[in-house]
């Protein structure tokens, strides 16, 4: 089922709520357990069989770029013979993908991004998703709602994650307190998508974000279906969002790790 499917990953954002990790590194690079939460993703992807990347790059590319270039320097134990110029391998810590990484440009939005990619593309569909949100999505589940459905995009609709509690007043009292529960929020974009090429065509260029006018567009036209998904579901937008993924991988209980 898995075989030519590639997935598309928005790598390029300058990540200004979390300014305290990507003074030095775009927000996919920072780490969550030592590896970067694009690694992370890509893992997830990798556990339902996709192998072929296509990662749009922007705002300090040249880190990801490094990063994939030397990819048993950073996974591997190596041994550096200077003298003969030589460099042995220990324990190599290599994954089956192919990682095709494009400069889409610093201030490319996210639709821009998408379509200056186009020609790294097959003719069949493709999974897309943002490099900064982790969730246990049945990728196999979302391919098959993409294709039952017959749209050219389907995205996964996640609830909104509640952050705060929700205080009962009556006058200057608190009746109760309350922890939002997850179901309480609506439904929002989570990433997670599946895309026909044809729906690049809705992307007029560069300074389209693919979150508004293409999307609603083929709203309109019934061609955008939705898989509802009640997971997990997380986006490290801020220092609150990386130290929680932290701790869940720390704990060994991860939910996104679908892999062995």
């Amino acid at each position: 089922m898995t075989r030519g499917l590639q997935a598309v990953l928005l790598a390029g954002g300058l990540g200004t709520r979390i300014s305290e990790e990507t003074g030095a590194r775009p927000k996919p690079m920072i780490e969550i357990g030592g590896k970067p939460i694009l690694w992370h993703i890509m893992k997830i992807y990798s556990a339902f069989g996709v192998r072929d990347f296509v990662v749009c790059l922007g705002y300090k590319g040249y880190v990801i770029k490094e990063y994939f270039a030397n990819y048993f320097l950073h996974t591997s134990d190596v041994t550096l013979d200077l003298r003969r110029d030589k460099v042995t391998v220990h324990k190599k810590g290599g994954e089956p993908w192919r990682v095709t990484l494009v400069d889409t440009g610093p201030e490319t939005l996210t639709g821009g991004r998408l379509k200056r990619v186009r020609g790294h593309l097959g003719r069949g569909p493709f999974f897309m998703t943002y490099g900064d949100g982790l969730a246990d999505v049945d990728l196999k589940a979302l391919l098959a709602a993409h294709r039952s459905a017959k749209a050219l995009a389907t995205l996964t609709a996640v609830r909104a994650p509640t952050r705060f509690g929700v205080l009962d007043l009556a006058g200057g009292k608190v009746r109760r307190f309350k922890e939002k529960m997850p179901q309480d929020a609506g439904w929002i974009n989570g990433g997670f998508a599946v895309l026909e090429p044809r729906a690049l065509d809705y992307i007029a260029g560069d300074d389209t974000p693919w979150e508004t006018t293409p999307v609603e567009r083929l709203a309109q036209e019934g061609r955008l279906a939705a898989y509802k998904h009640d997971g997990f579901w997380l986006p490290m937008d801020t220092l609150r969002d990386k130290n929680r993924l932290e701790e869940l991988w720390a704990s060994g209980r991860a939910p996104w790790k679908t892999w062995k």
